[in-house]
């Protein structure tokens, strides 16, 4: 192999090793000569780097790079030598492969032999790179040059022989390893580069910011102490460099390198940023202003100092007197930020954190300024540890108590009381018992007990002590349904009072007057026996649930509730004793008062027992009414105000002081008093009051006559179970309707918000265009910062010229005329420059907006430049508006001119100037068209001509003759030829002279036409020319006009005026609807109207709040592979062709950008590939749209930048002249820089590198690909390595942030981890973690990866930051911005519509429906309700006031399943509050299939669920004043909980009426003479009808559409959405979230649920929708419908029709809508092929055995194992409910057997326990069937079949007898079937929650089979009537247009799609719209 020596001496690597498949893997688009660098396993992970160069030398000198593949080879085998790594023999055998091939073709060059070689390449790369490269090259090439350098010596230390290696190779290599550290990769800052700095460092705010962190004089200096075996000439203890204090703080602490860089640069952007605010002159800017390190102080410790105070321990931010209390600040914030950035999970701890810099703290002030500790008393060592002792001996550890609790979470399987989680953990430091862990901590300290058992014996990096298992710390979340009672007490007591005095009145009196009657005063007062009696209920609850957090409490927590317990129960007893004692002393509600004063000592106890039980109550009411002193006294910690709030309020960390400021209260409060007033007189007219008397008549009837046997029918009982079954919907609707009434008040008041805050203004482009004159100046007073100081002695200069000016034309003139004549002379100058300005301004960046649409494809060439606004207007003497308002103006005029009649010039003109536009255009097309002939002549003499035509023209209209001296008869003619004279010049050159013989032609006709034809006097001029001319050549007419100047026409500003003017000739009225684009439409008017909206004025640049964008990612689509385009579906449709036909127009108007697409030349065939993924990519939810999005972030501060530090010339003359000046440029990228970072969190990104997947490998390649398209992405993912620690294989976790290189990305900073970081908690929110520490700036946007940005909103950005800075009441900043969102996939189908609308209006107008994101009512976030919360993405954060307190999500598995919303609970808890805006909008993508949908709906109810139990949710509820906290649920679990009692409001109806029907109670009673002739049970059954007053929730979506598109529209959209089954998708979806809900809290089972988010086009297979929907809907579906069923059959006898119909009409559409929705809306679910098709995939699922690795797609025993995996890890409360649940399917076969013919109307309880043994015998029937198919199926055939046989002869002997003898009916089989199925699905559901007895038993094989047997009735029930379907080919054409109908309004033709008919050529032709 390679000779190491001019003797040839060979290095042969190993032999035993084999030959193996190489693992890389043919990837398109990836290059072949850096793959093998890329794919290094992580145990190899240090040769990466080796390859790298490899690769890049690879062209210069391939020996040399042969050589350093050689040297990778050697370092792999020495660091692996038995190949036992992951997928390490693999690589080698590749390598080796490749080195044996090398050997033999590669030569040297240089020298002969290899040593030679290697040393001459180096001198050269030296000489050629750095010698002369370091001084002129930027830092990033120089960063990869001195790598490859230092790369190139190692390997030339190992081929040359030790001694050989030349002086000049080792000067060289000295030189290098000198200058190394300066030419490092970097992040954004180049710190320490020489040479060529970019513009970013010479910033004086960086310069300043630089010096400050630098200043490290005056501190000790650390020591380096040697390793013993060191040369002797080094020093046994030497002085360690620090370059700045946080290279101090290192030294001491041990923190990390890639840490202390990262946080670095994080300190001088956050310095800089802050700091370059408070200045206004940059010329003396050299230092850090001291107030700007203060303010940076107090941010980043407010939450330190309110920890200290809390545990009223003494801070450590010490500032001894005399020191540089500067550089200490800076030590400080620097010491706090490398703890932060180092610390990994614990980042979701602040207060542990705070812990943590604390004691550092000390010890830096005890470095600083004494030499103890003190503590211990030791000194302190200034010798420097090593670069993770920080991460060992801290972080480490709470890490590991974090693992070790995470495993007692088995997976999410085991309940939150078992186990620790991240809350708890932090918790643990709220307290002062934190301090018994020490400093250095003590790890068998309390806090690191874990468990009784003991680690696992391979687990080495354990550091947790063996003990008792500690308890949950403060909080339990125990699964209960209680926790909504507990954590919202106030609202349910308040509620129930209600109800009970509602009630109370209504039975005593039916009039509201009645409560002022004595004996119902009295009556009435009991409700606060009913609160006495809540309030115990609530003491016990706090006692229970957090029974398992004792241990954790302190003595004066458990002496609260103790007490709190002792005294509910006091009055729980006292009450209904003195209310007993005094029934006899009535009094009325006057006399109750006056009594007090008058006669006060005779007042009953109970009054004195009333009032002393509510002085509590009233002294929290005069509380409440004074908001800032209950904040004051919450937040104290004074001891004695502590004692005070002991009571009322546990003394806890957080959740104090959240009260709003009177005003808002106040707001809030009236808005919340009309709606309880509206929900409560509803209640009582419409609920109670109607019930009332029927029920008396009911409870007086006496009914002997029962149908079933009544077991206490000698009981006077006044038919309570009637009583109960009427009332107990009624009940569930009173708790219900609040919701409603919700929905109904927000809707109203926030679209009086959102009407008073203009939105919806300009919603069509009618509006846009009457209002488009206004919108530059709305433009420059929102989005253009104000202008400078030194800008308003300009007009003073002029006014001073002006004066001296008309003192000398008119000496005489008055002084005061002269000043009024100066003020109106200055402020025209002064208006139309400004306007002039402003509107150049607005035009540069609203063409940028309508070029970045082109980019998009939204529009097409010919609609750009209609939009377009000419960027340089100073050749035109009026405003030069876009084409598209300028839309037929010319030919109107032209039409005016020509009819006009009148000879007076005054009223022609009057009427082209009365309109705007249309005088524009004449003005305009006249200076153009003047302006382009006279520069396209080059004779002089032909421009006297124009010059004298143009002359006449202005003095005819001056002198008022115009129409006398000019024909507008002739205007027509010379229109045409001025047409067709500009389409010639736009058109292509192919032949100069003939296409310059064109011009000529047309352009001397026009010249005939004006002198001849238009002007009267033309001849005139002729000959004032030629007389000018003198010339002799000019006696004939056709020799003028010949010498034209084409060169014009080809500069680019020429051709663009020629091509506006050719626009404003010939664009007809169609330009009126530019754009056609349904999306650019919205997106142009909705920016236009956001400039009138309430935003606050645009900071500079420079003074704008620097902000990050954080996306994380997994292994999403980033961009779509050639593979994935063209591949068909079952129907044979690709997503290409699919996208082809959903966006016609934007597919043509790619053609037209892209014309090689459409011409299909093979050589541009890769480069077409690229441009087609992306423009599919673009339309999907890919990475690389978002990533696109985002970065019109840096595009619109670039652009920023440039409009404000140019001159008014540089604005005035358009996009050229930034582009030609690199200046501009340079320093706009550095400001944009400084301003903006965009880190993409791609979590498993270095899995992905070394992947032999080829899907990972793309999404790699294309990761790749948008870094180096967009150098300014960052990427951060968590690397996993394997590297050998002591002897053993271990698995090391770093954080690395990339950026993309040249070829390749280039690591920046990487920081070891703990451990796995994901483990810990959910992916997402640990994803961001591990990410957010290499963000910047003051504020944070998180986005997702399936989001989108636009251009012009992102321009908003820096106006939507001064939200934070905005001065507000009580000087609260928010800390969190929440931004609308836009859904851009509603166009795909219906489902996606519905989506879109709702979502749209939950977030705008009233976020009733809080998806993910629980967003309030648009009212409440302009101040009213005050709960708006982090709905997620786009939100932004306050990044400082966030990464102090926990982070941006909370990540404990489970609990925390819906991450986002956390955020803003934490937030709100800390102090926090949150703000919507609607003036700036982000993209959004949904699911927009039935499947997806219903998986993300699922999801959220089960995130909303685990919430219910969470602690913040509790203390919300606990913490928000009465009126805050009604928002807060109702906008949160509330609303999930209000779906399922709606769903739960069927069920009790429906069982009632089924145990009135069955009992014969309702016909006895409707039969009642007294009932019948009242109709009183007709009325209570018509009051149940109120729960269907849902369909009010639809009332916001009408709301938001009306405001922004028009009621008129509004109205429009609802009727085709209810034409389109809208209402059957919202009721199958409150299935699903009562149903994910109510099994959440009751048994967990709550999972991340991929949705996926493609495009959905294709058919889902009935099993499919079978196993989705089965238990969530089906079969609850088929239940309603039994009831529904026997309600109608068992009451028919005695009832009208019509009155069931009115009661059930709501049910029956529930039922059909749970049952058939998902075929419904499922593509082609009618089609007879595809449901073929499905029934025999579903026969062969259903009959497949289950067994381990078998997945539930596969097998319906897989399926059903896992369908009951809750019960598994369900609690025994679980099992015994479901099991209690179970047995109401045993009313069905009760209630049915005594209508039975056969039962002959015997009433006896004996014919129930008949029907019982008829049970069991079929049940034992089955049994002995199924027995003998699994025994005797195989070997004893005929055996089995006698039998078979001998059953079915006993059954009909069975069935014949009974049929003669017994009198059994037809119609007794089919009601025995209803009886008896629901019997079997109760026996099966108790059987399952029983597993384990039934196992031991061996019963479970039974339940298994009964299982399956219902399995296939419900599938049969549901496949019937679709197969029935199927047969009419029409029904199958009708949902194609009820699913896609909004694509068809488009254009669509999606039938097509489905049906498969593709045509053969995919690239339409292009079409303009």
């Amino acid at each position: 192999m390679a000779s190491s020596s001019g003797t040839g001496l060979s290095r042969t690597p190993s032999k035993r090793m084999t030959r193996a498949q190489t693992m890389l893997v043919d990837i398109p688009n990836e290059d072949s000569t850096t793959a093998d660098s890329e794919l290094v396993p992580s145990s190899l992970a240090s040769i990466a780097p080796i390859l790298r160069v490899a690769n890049e030398i690879e062209r210069d000198n391939p020996r040399v790079a042969y050589l350093c593949r050689f040297h990778a080879f050697e370092k792999a085998h020495q660091m692996d030598p038995t190949s036992s790594g992951r997928g390490v023999r693999q690589f080698k055998t590749y390598l080796l492969h490749r080195l044996e091939r090398e050997e033999e073709e590669t030569k040297p060059i240089l020298a002969r032999n290899d040593p030679r070689e290697i040393q001459m390449y180096y001198q050269q790369f030296y000489l050629k790179n750095i010698a002369d490269g370091q001084y002129t090259k930027k830092p990033e090439e120089m960063a990869k040059i001195y790598q490859i350098a230092s790369v190139l010596y190692d390997v030339l230390r190992t081929v040359v022989p030790i001694g050989r290696v030349d002086d000049e190779t080792q000067r060289f290599a000295k030189e290098v390893e000198k200058k190394k550290e300066q030419f490092e990769h970097y992040n954004i800052l180049p710190l320490y580069a020489v040479g060529v700095k970019p513009a970013i460092m010479e910033l004086p705010e960086i310069k300043a910011a630089l010096r400050a962190i630098q200043n490290v004089e005056g501190l000790p200096v650390p020591r380096v102490h040697t390793t013993p075996n060191a040369p002797d000439d080094i020093p046994q203890e030497r002085v360690k460099p620090v370059n700045d204090v946080l290279d101090w703080l290192s030294s001491h602490f041990g923190f990390q390198k890639g840490n202390v860089a990262n946080q670095r640069e994080h300190l001088i952007l956050l310095l800089a940023n802050i700091d370059v605010r408070k200045k206004e002159n940059f010329e003396a800017y050299t230092a850090l202003n001291d107030d700007t390190i203060r303010t940076l102080l107090d941010k980043i410790f407010k939450n330190y100092r309110s920890w200290c105070n809390y545990l009223r321990c003494k801070s450590h931010l010490r500032f001894q007197q005399g020191c540089n209390r500067q550089q200490l600040e800076l030590i400080y914030i620097s010491l706090y930020l490398l703890i932060w950035g180092e610390a990994s999970n614990i980042r979701f701890m602040p207060e542990c954190l705070c812990y943590i810099f604390h004691n550092m703290a000390n010890e830096v002030y005890g470095i600083l300024f004494s030499n103890a500790h003190p503590v211990s008393g030791d000194t302190y060592q200034t010798a420097a540890p090593d670069d993770e002792s920080f991460l060992r001996n801290v972080i480490t550890p709470i890490y590991n108590v974090l693992r070790q609790e995470v495993k007692r979470n088995k997976g999410g399987k085991a309940s939150h009381s078992k186990w620790r989680n991240y809350d708890d953990l932090n918790e643990y430091f709220w307290s002062g018992k934190c301090f018994q862990l020490k400093w250095p901590m003590n790890l068998k300290a309390d806090f690191f007990v874990h468990t009784d058992e003991p680690p696992p014996a391979n687990d080495r990096n354990n550091q947790v002590a063996v003990g008792k298992r500690k308890p949950k710390t403060n909080f339990v979340e125990a699964r209960t349904f209680w926790h909504l009672y507990r954590s919202f007490d106030r609202m349910w007591i308040f509620f129930i009072m209600a109800f009970q005095a509602m009630l109370i009145v209504a039975w005593n009196s039916g009039s509201l007057l009645g409560f002022f009657d004595e004996d119902v005063f009295r009556k009435v007062l009991t409700i606060f026996i009913t609160a006495a009696f809540l309030n115990f209920l609530q003491a016990t609850l706090d006692i229970i649930l957090s029974f398992n957090a004792w241990r954790s409490l302190k003595f004066s927590q458990i002496l609260r509730y103790l007490l709190k317990f002792a005294v509910a129960a006091f009055w729980a007893v006292v009450l209904p004793i003195s209310y007993s004692s005094s029934v006899q002393n009535p009094t009325g509600l006057v006399r109750f008062f006056s009594n007090w004063i008058h006669d006060w000592q005779n007042e009953s106890l109970y009054n004195y027992c009333l009032a002393i039980y509510l002085i509590p109550n009233i002294l929290a009411a005069i509380v409440f009414l004074l908001p800032p002193l209950r904040k004051t006294m919450e937040r104290s910690n004074w001891r004695i105000i502590t004692l005070i709030m002991w009571w009322a309020q546990p003394k806890l960390y957080v959740g104090r002081g959240m009260h709003e400021d009177f005003f808002s209260l106040m707001k809030y409060t009236m808005f919340w008093i009309l709606l309880l007033i509206s929900k409560l007189a509803f209640s009582y007219y419409v609920e109670i009051l109607p019930l009332v008397e029927p029920t008396k008549i009911i409870m007086e009837l006496h009914v002997d006559n029962y149908q079933w046997h009544e077991f206490f029918s000698e009981v006077k009982t006044h038919n309570i179970g009637v009583v109960i079954a009427i009332w107990s919907p009624i009940v569930l609707v009173y708790f219900m309707d609040a919701q409603i009434w919700y929905a109904i008040f927000s809707t109203l008041f926030g679209g009086i918000r959102g009407a008073f805050s203009h939105l919806g203004e300009i919603r069509t482009l009618g509006m846009l265009r009457s209002r488009f004159e206004s919108v530059p100046r709305a433009f420059c007073r929102r989005l253009v910062p104000s202008p400078n100081h030194h800008n308003r002695k300009r007009p003073l200069a002029i006014s001073g010229v002006l004066c001296i000016i008309c003192r000398v034309v008119e000496p005489e003139l008055p002084f005061v005329v002269l000043v009024y004549l100066l003020k109106v002379v200055i402020s025209t100058l002064q208006d139309e420059a400004t306007e002039r300005k402003n509107i150049a301004s607005f035009s540069l960046v609203w063409n940028k907006f309508i070029l970045s649409m082109r980019m998009e494809d939204l529009i097409n060439n010919r609609e750009r430049d209609l939009l377009l606004v000419p960027s340089s207007s100073s050749d035109v003497s009026v405003v030069q508006w876009p084409p598209f308002l300028l839309a037929s103006k010319i030919p109107i005029a032209l039409d005016m001119a020509k009819d006009f009649k009148k000879k007076d010039d005054a009223d022609l003109f009057k009427k082209i100037a009365a309109d705007d536009y249309m005088h524009s255009a004449v003005i305009e097309c006249y200076e153009t068209l003047r302006d382009i002939i006279y520069n396209l002549l080059e004779d002089e003499a032909d421009r006297i001509i124009v010059r004298e035509i143009c002359y006449e023209v202005d003095l005819s209209i001056q002198q008022g003759r115009f129409l006398t001296d000019f024909r507008m008869s002739g205007l027509p003619p010379l229109s045409n030829r001025l047409d067709k004279f500009l389409g010639i010049l736009l058109s292509d050159i192919e032949d100069d002279d003939t296409f310059k013989s064109q011009i000529i032609n047309v352009l001397q006709d026009i010249m005939e036409i004006i002198t001849q034809d238009v002007m009267v006097n033309g001849s005139e001029i002729i000959g004032r020319a030629h007389h000018h001319g003198g010339s002799a050549q000019y006696d004939r007419k056709e020799q003028r006009f010949e010498k034209i100047n084409i060169s014009l026409i080809q500069q680019k500003m020429w051709r663009e005026k020629i091509n506006r003017l050719y626009l404003l000739l010939t664009v007809k009225e169609s330009a009126i609807n530019v754009p056609p684009n349904l999306e650019a439409r919205r997106r142009i008017t909705f920016f236009a109207n956001s400039l009138f909206m309430n935003m606050p004025s645009a900071p500079k640049v420079r003074d704008m709040l620097s902000f990050s964008v954080l996306t994380p990612y997994y292994k999403e689509d980033v961009l779509y592979s050639d593979e994935e385009l063209h591949k068909e579906n079952e129907d044979g449709i690709s997503i290409l062709f699919y996208l082809q036909r959903i966006y016609p127009d934007e597919w043509n108007h790619f053609l037209e950008r892209v014309p090689s697409v459409a011409k299909k030349k093979e050589n541009d065939e890769p480069q077409n590939n690229e441009e087609i993924r992306k423009w599919v990519s673009y339309r999907g939810q890919t990475l690389s749209r978002t990533v696109r999005g985002m970065m019109y972030y840096r595009q619109a501060l670039e652009l920023q930048y440039c409009l404000e530090f140019s001159e008014d010339s540089a604005i005035l003359g358009g996009f050229q002249v930034f582009e030609d000046e690199p200046r501009y440029i340079e320093q706009a990228q550095a400001l944009a820089n400084m301003k903006f970072t965009y880190v993409v969190s791609c979590q498993i990104y270095g899995a992905q590198k070394k992947s032999s997947d080829p899907r990972d490998r793309s999404c790699y390649l294309n990761i790749l690909n948008l870094m180096l398209t967009y150098p300014s992405l960052r990427v951060a993912y968590i690397d996993e390595r394997e590297e050998t620690v002591n002897g053993r294989s271990q698995k090391l976790y770093y954080s690395v942030l990339v950026k993309g290189g040249e070829k390749l990305d280039e690591e920046i900073y990487r920081i070891k981890l703990p451990g796995p970081p994901t483990e810990i908690g959910e992916g997402k929110p640990e994803n961001q973690n591990h990410a957010i520490i290499f963000t910047r700036g003051e504020a944070l946007q998180t986005i997702d990866m399936n989001q989108d940005n636009y251009f012009e909103e992102a321009y908003k950005m820096r106006n939507v930051l001064e939200e934070f800075l905005k001065s507000r009441r009580k000087g609260r900043e928010p800390s969190i911005l929440g931004l609308r969102e836009h859904i851009f996939t509603g166009s795909v189908s219906s489902l996606a519509w519905f989506m879109s609308n709702q979502e749209t209006s939950f977030v705008t107008i009233g976020q009733l429906k809080p998806l993910e994101w629980h967003d309030c009512a648009k009212f409440e976030t302009y101040g009213l309700a005050r709960v708006r919360f982090h709905y997620g993405h786009p939100d932004i954060f306050d990044r400082i006031f966030h990464v102090t307190r926990g982070g941006i999500s909370k990540a404990s598995k489970i609990i925390n399943l819906s991450e986002d919303i956390f955020a803003g609970f934490n937030s709100t808890l800390r102090g926090g509050y949150v703000t919507h805006h609607e003036y700036i909008q982000v993209g959004k993508g949904r699911d927009v299939g039935m499947n997806q949908i219903s998986a993300f709906e699922a999801k959220v109810a089960n995130g909303n669920g685990e919430q219910t139990l969470s602690r913040d949710v509790y203390r919300l509820g606990r913490r928000f004043d009465f009126y805050r906290m009604l928002s807060f649920y109702f906008t949160t679990v509330g609303f999930y909980f209000s779906s399922m009692v709606t769903a739960l409001t069927v069920y009790v109806f429906l069982y009632g009426r089924l145990y009135m029907v069955m009992s014969g109670l309702e016909e006895e009673i409707l039969e009642n003479a007294t009932i019948h002739q009242s109709k009183a049970l007709e009325e209570a059954l018509a009051t149940q009808s109120v729960f269907q007053l849902g369909l009010l929730l639809v009332l916001p979506m009408v709301m938001e559409i009306g405001l922004e598109k028009g009621f008129r529209t509004a109205l429009g959209d609802f009727i085709i959405m209810q034409l389109q089954l809208a209402s059957v998708f919202f009721t199958f979806q409150l299935g699903t979230k009562a149903h994910y809900f109510g099994r959440t809290i009751l048994h967990g089972g709550s999972k991340y649920r991929a949705t996926g988010r493609g495009f959905v086009v294709f058919h889902a297979k009935f099993g499919d929708n079978y196993r989705l929907y089965s238990r969530s809907h089906f079969v609850k579906g088929l239940e309603l419908l039994i009831l529904l069923v026997l309600y109608e059959v068992y009451g028919a006898s005695y009832r009208s029709s019509s009155l069931y119909m009115f009661i059930t009409v709501s049910m029956w559409f529930l039922v059909g809508s749970w049952l058939f929705a998902p075929f419904v809306f499922n593509p082609s679910g009618f089609d007879w092929q595809k449901t073929v098709d499905d029934w025999t995939d579903w026969k062969r699922w259903m009959g497949n055995r289950g067994g381990i690795g078998i997945q539930p797609n596969k097998s319906w025993e897989s399926w059903w194992d896992e369908e009951q995996e809750h019960l598994k890890f369900t609690n025994i409360r679980g099992r015994l409910l479901e099991i209690i649940l179970a047995f109401r399917f045993f009313v069905y076969q009760y209630g049915i057997v005594y209508h039975l013919d056969i039962a002959h109307h015997i009433k006896n309880i004996s014919v129930y326990g008949l029907s019982w043994l008829v049970m069991l015998t079929a049940l034992l029937v089955l049994k002995m069937v199924s027995m003998g198919r699994r025994r005797f199926g195989t070997d004893f055939q005929l055996m089995f079949r006698i039998l078979k046989a001998l059953l079915f002869l006993g059954f009909l002997s069975v069935m014949t007898v009974l049929f003669v003898v017994a009198g059994l009916t037809i119609s007794d089989l089919f009601a025995a079937i209803l009886a008896f199925l629901p019997t079997g699905w109760a026996i099966l559901l108790i059987g399952q929650a029983l597993r384990p007895v039934l196992k031991s038993l061996k019963f479970w094989d039974s339940i298994k089979e009964l299982a399956r047997a219902y399995e296939y009735i419900m599938g049969l029930i549901l496949f019937m009537p679709i197969a029935i379907l199927s047969w009419f080919p029409f029904v199958s054409e009708f949902q194609t247009r009820l699913l896609f109908n909004q694509a068809f309004s488009r254009g669509l033709q999606i039938s097509m799609i489905l049906a498969g008919r593709k045509e053969k050529d995919n690239i339409s032709p292009i079409k303009y719209a």
